[in-house]
C-alpha cells in the first residue's frame, strides 16, 4: 500500500506541477488561473482527510499560495459520498462486541447525519430514549493517514533544502507539526472524548453554549448526545430575538477568546458546520477531533496585537507581531510597521457585516511573509480557527464586532493571568530569575568600581534578547510587577497549581 499511496502522490503533485509550469511560460488567463486552483482543490479533496485539512490551513496563507488558491481552498469541506452503513458495521463490531446492537433502541443506518473523510455519523437513540449522535471511523483510515504524515515529512524537508528563502520565514517542518498535533484526536476517539470532556465543563460559564455529552467512547466509535438545530449555517436568524442572536454570538467568542488566550488549548476547526444551533437552545460546539495548543508567549502575544487593534495602534499591532516570532536578517520591519498601520484602522471597531476579521488576520500574515518577519507556527493554527470562528458567527449575528466582545472579556481575562503569573510556580520562577540578576548586578558594582579607579576600559557591544541590554530595566520591571502582585493578591485565595499547569 506504502508505494501505491506514494505513486498516487507523485502523480497527482506532478499534475499540478505541469500545470504550473503552462502558467508560467505562457502567462495563463484569470480563466486558467482559476481552473488550476479548482484542480488542486479537487486533488486534495480526492486524496483525503490530511490534505484537505493542509488545503484549508493553506487557504489562510496568503503569503504562500495566490489569491486564486486562497478563494478556491477557503470552499474545501471535508465531506465526501455517504458509504453503506455494511463499511461501518465491522467496526461496530470490533469495537463495542457482536451484540452491539443490544445498546441501542434503534439506529437510522439508511441515512447518516454526515459523512466525512475520516468517520460517518449515525442518529440513535438509547433504551432510555436518549438521542445520541454515534460517530464510526472508516475503516483502514488510520494507516493511510500515518503514512500521509510520512509523505508530507519528507516532502516538508525536502522543501526546507529546495526553498531556503522561504524556510526563513516559514517553519514548513514545524507548521505541518502543529497541524499533525492538532488533527491527533480525530484518529483516536477517546482522545476526542477527553477534549470534549474539558470543554462541556469549560462552557459551564456560558448561558448560551454548550458542548455534546460524551456518552462512550472507544478508538474507532464515539456515542454523543445529539446537539438540537441544524448548522449555523443553514440557519433562519429571522426564528431568533436579536438578543438571543446576540447572546450566542457574543458567547462563541468569549470562550474562544479565553481559550486563545487563557487555556491555551483551543477549537481548531469551529467552521459553521461544526455550530449547531436552534432558537431556545444552546449553540452546540461539535467535532473536537481537531484541537490547536499555542504556547504562553504566542497567546499573550495574540492578546497585545488585538488589543493594539482595538486602540487603533498599527505600530503597537506590528511589534506585538513581531514578538510572536522573529525579525529575520533580511527583514524589512519599517515596511511592516507601514502595513499594519495602513491594516488597523479598518478593523478597528468594525463589526463582522462591514469586515472579514479573519481574512484581516491572514492578511497580517501575509504582510509579515513578504516584509521578511518569521511567524510562530502556531500562528496558522490559530488562524485557521479565527477565520473559520469569524465565518460561523458571521451568519446569524453579522452585526457583532469582534473587537467590542475583546474588550468586554478583558476584565476576566486580565484577572486569569495574573492569577496564573500569580501562581508558585511563576512566583518561583520570577525569584530565581531576580537571583540570577542580582548575581549580575554585583559584578556589575565590582566594574563600575574599577571604572572608577581607572582600571577597565569597556567596549559596549549590542546584543541580542535574553542578553545583557536591559536587564537593569528588567529587574526594575520584574520588582514592580511583584509588589503589584503582591498588593492586589492580599486576602485573595491562594491559586491551585492546577491552575499554573501550562
Amino acid at each position: 500500500m506504502g508505494d501505491h499511496r506514494t505513486r498516487v502522490l507523485a502523480s497527482a503533485l506532478g499534475s499540478l506541477l505541469r500545470s504550473e509550469l503552462v502558467h508560467v511560460l505562457h502567462r495563463d488567463t484569470d480563466t486558467g488561473r482559476a481552473r488550476r486552483a479548482r484542480q488542486l482543490r479537487h486533488t486534495l479533496e480526492d486524496l483525503g482527510p490530511l490534505y484537505t485539512k493542509l488545503g484549508q490551513m493553506l487557504s489562510t496563507r496568503p503569503d504562500l499560495v495566490s489569491a486564486e488558491v486562497v478563494r478556491e481552498l477557503r470552499e474545501l469541506h471535508d465531506a465526501v459520498s455517504v458509504q453503506p452503513f455494511a463499511v461501518f458495521e465491522p467496526v461496530l463490531r470490533a469495537e463495542l462486541g457482536a451484540g452491539w446492537r443490544a445498546r441501542f433502541r434503534d439506529l437510522d443506518t439508511r441515512r447518516p447525519l454526515g459523512a466525512a473523510s475520516l468517520a460517518q455519523v449515525y442518529a440513535a437513540t438509547l433504551p432510555d430514549g436518549r438521542l445520541v449522535a454515534v460517530k464510526v471511523q472508516r475503516p483502514g483510515i488510520a494507516p493511510v493517514v500515518d503514512q500521509d504524515m510520512a509523505l508530507l515529512r519528507r516532502a516538508a524537508r525536502l522543501a526546507t533544502r529546495l526553498l531556503p528563502d522561504l524556510a526563513e520565514v516559514v517553519d514548513i517542518r514545524a507548521t505541518l507539526r502543529m497541524l499533525f498535533d492538532a488533527m491527533g484526536a480525530e484518529l483516536d476517539f477517546t482522545a476526542e472524548a477527553r477534549q470534549m470532556d474539558r470543554a462541556r465543563a469549560e462552557v459551564t460559564a456560558f448561558k448560551h453554549l454548550d458542548v455534546p455529552e460524551v456518552v462512550l467512547a472507544t478508538p474507532r466509535v464515539l456515542v454523543q448526545s445529539r446537539a438540537p438545530g441544524c448548522s449555523i449555517r443553514d440557519a433562519d436568524p429571522a426564528a431568533f430575538s436579536t438578543a438571543e442572536r446576540t447572546a450566542i454570538g457574543r458567547d462563541l467568542l468569549a470562550y474562544m477568546y479565553r481559550a486563545y488566550f487563557t487555556t491555551g488549548v483551543f477549537h481548531a476547526d469551529p467552521h459553521p458546520g461544526n455550530v449547531f444551533v436552534h432558537p431556545g437552545a444552546k449553540a452546540s460546539l461539535l467535532d473536537w477531533g481537531m484541537v490547536g495548543r499555542v504556547d504562553r508567549r504566542t497567546s499573550r502575544g495574540l492578546l497585545l496585537m488585538l488589543l493594539n487593534i482595538a486602540l487603533n495602534d498599527g505600530r503597537g499591532a506590528a511589534h506585538a507581531w513581531i514578538d510572536m516570532g522573529c525579525a529575520t536578517a533580511r527583514a524589512d520591519v519599517a515596511a511592516f510597521q507601514h502595513d499594519m498601520q495602513a491594516l488597523v484602522p479598518t478593523i478597528a471597531n468594525a463589526s463582522l457585516a462591514d469586515l472579514n476579521f479573519g481574512a484581516s488576520l491572514t492578511s497580517a500574515l501575509s504582510s509579515a511573509t513578504r516584509r521578511g518577519i518569521r511567524t510562530s507556527p502556531s500562528v496558522a493554527v490559530l488562524a485557521k480557527s479565527f477565520a473559520n470562528l469569524d465565518g460561523a458567527i458571521r451568519h446569524l449575528v453579522p452585526e457583532l464586532s469582534l473587537t467590542g466582545v475583546l474588550r468586554d472579556e478583558l476584565r476576566h481575562i486580565m484577572a486569569e493571568l495574573l492569577d496564573d503569573a500569580a501562581s508558585e510556580p511563576q512566583l518561583a520562577r520570577l525569584a530565581l530569575d531576580v537571583a540570577s540578576w542580582g548575581e549580575d548586578a554585583l559584578r556589575a558594582r565590582a566594574v563600575l568600581r574599577d571604572l572608577a579607579d581607572g582600571q577597565v576600559t569597556v567596549r559596549v557591544a549590542q546584543t541580542g534578547r535574553g542578553g545583557a541590554r536591559g536587564r537593569g530595566g528588567k529587574v526594575l520591571l520584574a520588582a514592580a510587577a511583584a509588589g503589584y502582585l503582591w498588593r492586589t493578591r492580599r486576602g485573595r485565595p491562594r491559586p491551585t497549581a492546577e491552575r499554573s499547569s501550562r
